[in-house]
């Protein structure tokens, strides 16, 4: 993948404190497409969050970190993920397969349009209880079509999660919240991003935080063969 200058869409959301309602539309206009393209060829994402997205120089989106992407034409039951972001049915350890990428897009539009996710605790047990009920709440500004798009994907029963019903993505791309944005016309570029990214040059770094280099302790005998096997 090329050099993205613009930096992390987690480093722009904490610098702004949350995305207007437009803007974070913008954004998960691209989210959707990705995702589709992924579950198209049954990947799985399974790692969505803020910091696996960059911002190109133009302010477009590219989805990167397939660390946790999985082949999954059935169900997997691997517990992995970011907490605030993992769907119920992980937790649960039911088996879960592509629906989990459409509840993290819910908890996605929900930080950038409220600068914090729905679900948060301190102790990540309580981030699981409070996901695995289903229970959150809207943020003060939010529109009515905004709270109608996440109550569609942060939806316990994947029989009325939004993704996962007969329409697939469409359902989503065909919501009232997308009414005002067209699909296509995201997909050629040629809708003007709303935020568009400073940069000095090409190999410009400013955008990206600096990170402390630790040395990598390689084991002589792998310890976890089995854990990881089916991962």
């Amino acid at each position: 993948m090329p050099f993205v200058s613009g930096g992390e869409m987690f480093t722009h959301l904490r610098k702004f404190g949350k995305f207007p309602e437009e803007q974070a539309k913008f954004y998960a206009s691209q989210v959707v497409l990705g995702l589709e393209f992924l579950h198209n060829v049954d990947v799985v994402y399974r790692d969505l969050k803020p910091e696996n997205i960059l911002i190109d120089k133009t302010g477009y989106l590219k989805i990167t970190d397939m660390g946790f992407c999985k082949v999954v034409k059935g169900r997997t039951w691997t517990l992995c993920g970011t907490p605030e972001y993992i769907a119920p049915e992980i937790i649960l350890s039911k088996g879960y397969g592509k629906p989990v990428d459409w509840w993290s897009f819910g908890v996605l539009i929900y930080e950038m349009a409220a600068g914090y996710p729905p679900f948060y605790s301190p102790d990540p047990m309580k981030i699981y209880e409070k996901i695995v009920s289903g229970k959150y709440r809207n943020a003060g500004h939010f529109s009515p079509d905004i709270k109608d798009m996440i109550a569609h994907l942060l939806t316990v029963d994947l029989s009325r999660r939004y993704g996962n019903l007969r329409g697939g993505p469409d359902d989503i791309k065909q919501h009232k919240w997308f009414k005002t944005l067209d699909f296509l016309s995201i997909v050629n570029r040629k809708v003007e991003p709303p935020f568009v990214p400073k940069t000095k040059s090409p190999t410009d770094t400013s955008n990206f935080e600096n990170y402390e280099e630790l040395p990598i302790e390689v084991a002589s005998v792998e310890q976890l063969p089995k854990e990881f096997s089916e991962f």
